[in-house]
């Protein structure tokens, strides 16, 4: 899953919250580093990222952008399933998803000392782009893989893939719809196992 699930998933608890986000950004035991809040997040994290590749929806997923995107398929999955998550936000939450949104980078505004250094570079764009905002629409999507195929030296041609997102989006939805369910239920019961 990409950014917006994981905030999401981890429920109220801000600690958990930030952690969860940061984690892409720790390696190995540096998240020992840590307070033990921000520490069972960046776990929740991994262990979130586990399930879901793992998951046979999402390797369903997967499999369909294979042939053209081979391993970073599932990299694509996940900003899908963002896309699906915010799209049907009020599905989900009570709270409209602006809110919660403006709510989670004032929460890193204020914890900003504690992000890596990584996260403090791009924590202006992100806030100044409203990534998570952008999963809603498929425009914002596309701007998403852009930037991610950037990053990849133009290899992962990631920012193609919203062709297929438009091809088969009734089929991805379906997918997204199966699968998070799950993950919201082991998301809960991986929470209870570290707080």
């Amino acid at each position: 899953m990409n950014f917006l699930a994981h905030i999401y998933l981890s429920g109220k608890d801000e600690e958990l919250t930030v952690g969860n986000f940061i984690a892409d950004s720790i390696k190995g035991r540096k998240y020992l580093d840590y307070p033990p809040g921000i520490q069972k997040g960046i776990l929740l994290h991994r262990a979130i990222d586990t399930y879901t590749d793992a998951h046979p929806v999402v390797r369903k997923s997967a499999g369909r952008l294979y042939k053209n995107y081979s391993h970073y398929s599932p990299v694509i999955v996940d900003i899908f399933y963002d896309h699906f998550l915010a799209s049907n936000w009020s599905y989900y939450s009570d709270r409209p998803l602006e809110d919660f949104i403006a709510d989670f980078y004032l929460l890193l505004k204020k914890r900003f000392s504690i992000l890596p250094s990584a996260v403090q570079q791009f924590y202006p764009y992100m806030v100044e782009d409203n990534w998570l905002l952008s999963y809603a629409s498929i425009e914002g999507i596309k701007r998403i893989l852009y930037q991610m195929n950037r990053r990849t030296k133009g290899r992962s041609k990631m920012d193609e893939a919203v062709k297929e997102l438009k091809e088969h989006y009734s089929e991805f939805e379906t997918d997204f719809r199966t699968f998070f369910p799950d993950l919201q239920e082991y998301s809960d019961q991986k929470i209870k196992s570290l707080l």
